[in-house]
């Protein structure tokens, strides 16, 4: 079974990544996996502090999965796989695809206008290292394009 990771966030780039990768997938009886990044914080804060922080950030990163996973059960019928990771996002990303070998393809979106984005321009200069193929999906595509598309 082919596997679609989609690295889900707040951009619309990660809603065209989703789509495609849930088009991809029903074309080719495959599921998504969707993995939602916690950046780690950048400062220190008194114990109880800390960790209420970093609870309410894990929190709206399983917010955000659970609601995109909700989307793509309700139009596919199968609901993805989800999981929430904590650290940057290249490393957890490289991380989570040595774990997960079934993972056929990283499924990215470039921002609509000006740069990329950052993951994509990491995994696309550092292609020839990953374990699957990288899809990246232009961010500026409507729902239609991406349907003919996938």
């Amino acid at each position: 079974m082919r596997v679609y990771l989609v690295i889900i966030d707040e951009t619309e780039e990660a809603r065209v990544a989703l789509r495609f990768a849930a088009r991809r997938a029903a074309k080719t009886g495959g599921m998504v996996n969707i993995l939602a990044l916690v950046p780690r914080q950048a400062f220190n804060a008194f114990g109880t502090v800390q960790e209420t922080i970093e609870e309410e950030a894990r929190d709206r990163a399983e917010v955000l999965a659970s609601s995109a996973a909700g989307e793509l059960a309700y139009e596919s019928g199968k609901m993805p796989q989800i999981s929430v990771r904590v650290g940057d996002g290249k490393g957890v990303i490289a991380e989570y695809l040595e774990e997960h070998p079934e993972v056929a393809a990283l499924v990215l979106a470039a921002a609509k206008d000006g740069a990329p984005g950052p993951l994509v321009s990491h995994f696309s200069s550092n292609a020839g290292a990953l374990t699957c193929p990288l899809f990246i999906i232009p961010g500026g595509l409507s729902q239609e394009e991406i349907d003919r598309l996938s």
